[in-house]
């Protein structure tokens, strides 16, 4: 599962081979012998099927590597003379922190300001997810999505809010398990003019706390 380069914004990864039957096998391998250096038996039952689980695994949750923002949008951006905030909140986030493996998970809000053009709404879902779906830190996985979102339609401006949790800051190190962390990115429009974004800010505020 090596990868070599990618295009920031369209998603775009060269040199994975995630369907190579000798990469996989490799993988599986490698994972036996992880479980070995844990002080494990992985001929044991309950481990024996233990790497090809991992390995499919892990290949569902990075398939962003296999993804582009072009394809998931293609075909879904119309002519439209609108010019009004659009927001699409509190769309379901999973990621793996790439310093750990570890998931973190949260919630993305996205909006955008027109320009003549607007994405049919269920893309902008499947765009978080081109991002999310690779090892990730929340801070360039909030830029990403702002970026994409801003080339595929030229808007007035584009703001990106992520709110998550973090297993690495929960299941280990300082094991704060209610901590939170709260990236934004805000693009045209919505980093130029104040009134823009505290509006975007207080629509996508959470009611009653909590993710």
């Amino acid at each position: 599962m090596s990868i070599h380069t990618t295009d920031p914004v369209h998603g775009r990864l060269s040199g994975r081979p995630a369907d190579d039957e000798a990469g996989q096998h490799r993988y599986r391998e490698l994972m036996r012998e992880q479980l070995s250096l844990l002080g494990e038996d992985p001929d044991r039952d309950g481990l024996l099927r233990t790497p090809e689980r991992v390995e499919k695994s892990m290949r569902w949750l990075t398939r962003g590597y296999e993804m582009s923002v072009d394809e998931v949008i293609r075909g879904a951006i119309f002519d439209e003379d609108h010019h009004n905030m659009v927001i699409v909140k509190d769309i379901e986030m999973y990621s793996l922190c790439e310093h750990h493996l570890l998931p973190f998970f949260g919630k993305v809000h996205v909006a955008y300001i027109p320009n003549g053009r607007i994405v049919g709404l269920s893309k902008i879902p499947r765009v978080v997810e081109v991002f999310a779906r690779r090892l990730q830190v929340q801070e360039r996985l909030t830029e990403q999505v702002a970026s994409a979102i801003m080339e595929a339609l030229a808007p007035e401006g584009v703001g990106v809010v992520v709110e998550a949790a973090h297993l690495c800051m929960m299941m280990r190190g300082v094991e704060k398990q209610n901590s939170r962390t709260i990236t934004s990115a805000m693009k045209g429009v919505f980093l130029d003019d104040l009134r823009t974004r505290e509006e975007f800010l207080r629509l996508v505020r959470p009611s009653s706390g909590g993710m």
